[in-house]
């Protein structure tokens, strides 16, 4: 009897791909909140995950880094588990999401991403704190090595996370929201350095609120909103049609992204 065989993970995920997500289902208390999502990052790109509030963006990332648990679905980095391949994972996390009452400084949070290099327990030595030192000359904040981190305001915060996944030296950089709530200076500054990376052949991929910049700032797009709506090249799936997928009713929103997109170059007449 002739039986046809499926397609495996490998035929339809590349290992070349810095991450490989396979019909993946996360739910909280037996309700879904992604599903079936199914994805290959391009390597060396920057890639926007973009949708409404509630979308699954912030889950996403938490569980191909295994943070949350996934009903269902494989997740390759590089071609291999997680576990396998982490020190070539950079994370940075939601402010929010962080104990900023925890007495370290600015410099400690950064040597936390030579944790692999160093190993857990031993101390930091004049090497890895040189290291550490460039990493903050390099977001600008070589000045605040040694103050407290609850002393910091949120763009600084948002600029020494920064700082701990750079002097990781990743292949593939997972971002949750770095934009939100930074002022302009830092903003700029953040999307010098993922230029920076991807002239460095690194991989990033940005949650990010903000539809007007995606455009200006990114290569590729992720439109989620539960399930998986688009995925590529941004001036190829960026568009109305596939916002408004996204978004639903909320066109006023939408029409003034769109009006923007549509808009001639050059100065207004």
């Amino acid at each position: 009897m002739f039986t046809q065989s499926l397609p495996n993970f490998e035929d339809e995920h590349p290992s070349s791909s810095p991450l490989s997500i396979h019909d993946m289902t996360v739910a909280y208390h037996r309700k879904p909140v992604i599903w079936d999502i199914d994805f290959n990052a391009e390597p060396g790109e920057l890639t926007a995950i973009v949708g409404p509030n509630g979308a699954g963006k912030s889950t996403l990332i938490a569980a191909v880094l295994d943070l949350v648990p996934r009903v269902a679905g494989t997740v390759r980095f590089f071609g291999q588990p997680y576990s396998e391949v982490r020190q070539r994972v950079g994370y940075v996390p939601q402010r929010e999401s962080v104990d900023w009452e925890f007495p370290v400084s600015a410099l400690d949070v950064v040597a936390m991403g030579l944790y692999h290099k160093i190993g857990w327990f031993r101390p930091v030595t004049r090497k890895y704190k040189e290291l550490a030192h460039e990493a903050l000359r390099q977001v600008g904040m070589q000045d605040y090595a040694r103050r407290q981190i609850n002393q910091l305001s949120g763009g600084q915060q948002q600029r020494v996370f920064l700082a701990r996944a750079l002097v990781q030296d990743a292949d593939l950089y997972l971002m949750d929201e770095p934009f939100a709530g930074v002022d302009a200076a830092t903003e700029r500054a953040i999307v010098d350095i993922l230029r920076e990376l991807r002239s460095r052949g690194k991989t990033s991929l940005v949650v990010h609120h903000d539809l007007q910049t995606v455009p200006e700032y990114f290569d590729h797009v992720i439109l989620l909103n539960m399930r998986l709506i688009a995925a590529g090249p941004t001036d190829q799936v960026f568009n109305d049609d596939n916002l408004r997928k996204t978004y639903g009713g909320r066109l006023a929103l939408l029409d003034k992204v769109g009006h923007r997109m549509t808009l001639p170059e050059g100065p207004s007449p």
